[in-house]
């Protein structure tokens, strides 16, 4: 099974060959997680070729644009972690990518009935009164290839880690574009030839080439060393899963830091959330209704249109919409919970809940200064 992508593009294609040629055969386990990863938005056409099966999934191929092989499929992993250097495609928004490191977080999954024990309880004033057991669950840390940011910036956001700047403004933020957080479960692995097969700026500082290793891509000094300087602010250890009416909901949220400001300290989360179709029927996003419960006491109440300035339609071709957001606190810890008004082709609104999450600080809430800027000292 070949990965194709469009010239300038998203990946666009996936061949599937009678009688594998050149390309070595896969199993039935990489066909089963392969045909998952279809029905989870993967899109899908093909390349021209004789002997090859047509299986057009999304849009036919736009007209002037070139497939191009990238790279061989390998069987996903059921057991154990990508490592370092893994090339992968994104299962949901079809981008390129590789593995920096993992993250083990507590996966916190509101659709399966726990037992009591070990279970995480409501905040104060949350909808419900499920407490939810986690679980151990494998994020990864990834650079996304440039060239298909263009193509998955509808769907996704590609500057979404954020960090607070190393100045007097308490509330200056700089983030790192092509950075990403993926699940396991997202990862469609893939192997290249090609020694530079993901053009980001940061690839060639962070990595190696290394043909007698397997994945061939090493980590360089400054990847642990950025990896150890920036793990507080990086660091995944909570996600919040929740499905209402076939609309699932996922929440990471990450402590970014502590700054003064007018003699009172502010402490800042970004959380992140992907809002996933899990049905077939087209509903569009419309408005957001956000509590916000600080230790201080406070209870704030957010509406707005949208997210993002955005009103993303959810539908069985592109089913996730995923974004980041702030929050700040003048109290060390909080909670947050809400719910996403969405509507129907006919007309009808429904309410999708967002599963409620802690705002939790961390003792060292020292400033980070290894990245001063735009990767000045990464030289």
């Amino acid at each position: 099974m070949a990965a194709c992508v469009i010239r300038r593009g998203l990946l666009s294609a996936v061949n599937k060959y009678s009688k594998p040629s050149s390309l070595r055969a896969l199993s039935a386990e990489l066909s089963r997680g392969a045909e998952a990863g279809r029905r989870r938005g993967v899109p899908c056409c093909v390349c021209g070729g004789a002997g090859l099966q047509q299986q057009r999934f999304m849009s036919s191929r736009p007209e002037g644009k070139v497939l191009e092989t990238v790279g061989v499929f390998e069987a996903p992993k059921q057991h154990g972690k990508y490592e370092t250097g893994q090339l992968f495609l994104h299962s949901v928004f079809g981008y390129r990518g590789i593995v920096l490191f993992p993250w083990h977080a507590r996966l916190y999954d509101r659709d399966v009935t726990p037992p009591s024990s070990d279970s995480k309880p409501e905040p104060p004033g949350a909808h419900g009164s499920k407490e939810v057991k986690g679980k151990t669950h494998t994020y990864y840390q990834v650079l996304i290839d440039t060239r298909d940011c263009p193509h998955i910036s509808q769907r996704s956001q590609t500057e979404a880690v954020t960090f607070l700047a190393n100045h007097d403004d308490s509330r200056a933020l700089y983030a790192i574009p092509g950075l990403d957080y993926v699940s396991h479960e997202d990862i469609l692995p893939y192997n290249s030839i090609d020694q530079v097969p993901i053009q980001h700026e940061l690839f060639e500082r962070f990595l190696m080439f290394n043909p007698s290793k397997v994945p061939p891509f090493v980590p360089r000094d400054t990847l642990r060393a950025w990896q150890e300087k920036n793990h507080p602010w990086l660091e995944l250890s909570d996600v919040h899963r929740e499905t209402t009416e076939n609309i699932r909901v996922t929440v990471i949220p990450f402590y970014m830091g502590m700054r003064e400001a007018q003699n009172s300290h502010v402490y800042w989360w970004r959380y992140c959330i992907r809002l996933e179709n899990m049905g077939d029927e087209v509903v569009q996003l419309r408005e957001r209704h956000w509590r916000i419960f600080s230790l201080s006491g406070t209870l704030e109440t957010v509406r707005g249109r949208g997210v993002v300035g955005r009103e993303p339609v959810l539908s069985k071709e592109q089913p996730a919409f995923q974004y980041s957001s702030h929050v700040s606190l003048q109290a060390p810890s909080g909670h947050m919970w809400g719910s996403y008004r969405l509507e129907r082709p006919n007309g009808t609104f429904f309410d999708v809940r967002i599963p409620p999450f802690s705002l939790e600080s961390k003792k060292d809430d020292t400033p980070n200064g290894f990245l001063p800027g735009p990767f000045t000292s990464l030289a």
